[in-house]
């Protein structure tokens, strides 16, 4: 296995995942605002399941996103 390749893609994908999460959670907080279903105020629990099937990994990050 070679480390430097096994971090850059790493890197590559999470920076991928960052820029794709953001993206949607922002068109979809939005959406939900415009449409009534949220004030703009709130703070928003969010989950984030990160899974690897081949090796078995399902890690968890739980937390808040804040409106206002």
């Amino acid at each position: 296995m070679n480390e430097d390749v096994l971090n850059t893609t790493i890197r590559k994908f999470l920076k991928t995942v960052g820029v794709t999460s953001q993206r949607e959670i922002e068109m979809a907080i939005r959406a939900a605002v415009a449409d009534g279903k949220l004030k703009g105020n709130e703070a928003l629990p969010a989950q984030m399941v990160l899974t690897i099937g081949k090796v078995n990994l399902s890690y968890k990050i739980d937390g808040m996103i804040e409106l206002e």
